[in-house]
């Protein structure tokens, strides 16, 4: 089988169509017959000379490959987000591999490693300098086999953990409702029932009242066709989901229309590892200006691929067309470029403040504030003398987050305020300071519009 990165594993596939063939044919005449008739790319010259499986999908795309029937149940576990091993997600550290986070009725919760935790060794083998591919074919195997992690603790004490390995879910979608009612939706994968799962996401957080949203389809590497086509529907002035083209023919493939649609002025987040099925949605999304896409260039993989069952049980999967936007936006090898490009990890501090910004329209845009000190005190100065009374109201929101920093408001002077977090800000995020119009001058008179500043702190 073609080795493959585990960046591409991710991304592999954006459709799956289980499409079985006559079973008169040995699997290597299968595999042939099917790349001459239905292989979107160049074909092998030299195709029916080749003597096994393995040497044909050495000479095709990326994309196309070979699965055992274990490999392809492994696969298809992994697009809907099951899969077997501890339970983290990890990322490089200069002294080891750290856990950003842990999911729940995994292994790795449940015996007390926590997030910030680093691991040092994996079975012994030194983490220091490891990528987290390598990591991760270390720590993932087979249900009920064990793993002996070495672990440095937040307080630098070192703990051997020995976890045994099972299956788990991680999540496919989550949502916060974030200051100002905006509604934030995470989307990891275009699990076959992930845009059912968004759209209760939806209808709860519009519950608890969000007027606007935020999905986020970072790091997203695709999944499954229709659930694209499903997601898009949610979208006003969506109609289509993507131009496709076979060695056929092309055609305007339609959208799933849905009963309850995300407000046209939803954001979208995307970056570099948005691919396949979430590339997908992003140039529907731009060519029908159904959304406002922020973030990063995409991937850039606009093939599609279909399974193919043969007789022997194994499975062959084969690029057999591209698709673009509806209206053309190339995609493959190019990728979607957002409207709004932001620095990478800044797309959700930016769709926020927007968000922000556009319920408040009539406040007045300050100079910002950048690289401030955690401990940074800011102070607000009026034009005229300003009485003190209960109705003043500033707030300090951290940009992502789901409520305002608590804060102290104290007069300095006649037409002076300081506002003193009660906590050190965080360093290297975003917030944004919110005057509300409800300062009035000694005259009697209040505000005529509120005003803002755009704050950064120092990392």
């Amino acid at each position: 089988m073609k080795g493959i990165s585990a960046l591409a594993a991710a991304i592999m596939t954006i459709g799956i169509l289980l499409n079985p063939i006559p079973t008169s044919a040995a699997p290597l005449d299968e595999v042939k017959q099917l790349v001459s008739e239905t292989y979107k790319g160049e074909i092998p010259s030299n195709l029916k000379s080749l003597k096994s499986i393995d040497a044909i999908i050495e000479q095709l795309d990326p994309y196309s490959t070979y699965f055992t029937k274990d490999e392809f149940e492994a696969y298809t576990s992994s697009i809907n987000n099951t899969t077997t091993g501890i339970g983290v997600t990890i990322e490089e550290h200069k002294k080891g591999i750290q856990i950003v986070s842990t999911f729940e009725k995994a292994a790795a919760m449940e015996a007390g490693i926590v997030p910030g935790d680093i691991i040092l060794s994996i079975d012994g083998t030194p983490t220091e300098g490891m990528s987290i591919q390598q990591a991760s074919s270390l720590i993932t195997g087979k249900d009920g086999t064990t793993v002996q992690l070495v672990i440095l603790k937040s307080t630098n004490l070192k703990k051997t953990y020995k976890l045994t390995r099972k299956q788990f879910s991680v999540p496919t979608v989550s949502k916060q409702l974030l200051y100002g009612n905006v509604g934030y939706i995470g989307l990891t994968s275009f699990s076959d029932d992930g845009a059912t799962l968004v759209q209760q996401a939806k209808n709860t957080l519009q519950k608890q009242g969000a007027t606007s949203f935020i999905l986020d389809l970072r790091n997203n590497g695709g999944g499954y066709v229709h659930t694209a086509e499903e997601l898009i529907g949610l979208f006003p002035k969506s109609p289509y989901a993507y131009a496709l083209h076979t060695r056929q023919q092309s055609e305007l493939v339609k959208s799933v229309p849905q009963s309850s649609l995300f407000p046209s002025n939803t954001k979208v987040l995307i970056n570099g590892y948005s691919a396949s099925a979430s590339e997908m949605t992003a140039g529907a999304l731009l060519d029908q200006k159904s959304a406002v896409l922020y973030g990063q260039t995409t991937y850039g993989k606009g093939s599609m691929q279909t399974f193919y069952n043969l007789s022997d049980g194994s499975y062959l999967k084969l690029t057999v067309a591209n698709f673009t936007g509806p209206k053309g936006t190339p995609i493959h090898k190019t990728g979607v470029k957002p409207q709004v490009t932001t620095a990478q990890g800044q797309e959700l501090a930016k769709a926020h403040l927007d968000s922000i910004i556009e319920a408040n329209k009539t406040y007045k845009k300050m100079p910002a504030l950048q690289k401030v000190p955690t401990t940074k005190k800011f102070t607000v100065t009026f034009s005229n003398t300003v009485v003190d009374t209960r109705e003043q109201k500033v707030e300090l929101v951290k940009l992502g987050d789901t409520g305002s920093v608590p804060i102290m408001l104290t007069k300095k002077s006649s037409n002076q305020f300081v506002i003193t977090p009660k906590a050190p800000l965080e360093k290297g995020a975003a917030y944004l300071l919110l005057i509300h119009p409800t300062f009035q001058a000694k005259t009697g008179k209040g505000m005529k519009t509120g005003a803002y500043a755009e704050v950064t702190v120092q990392p």
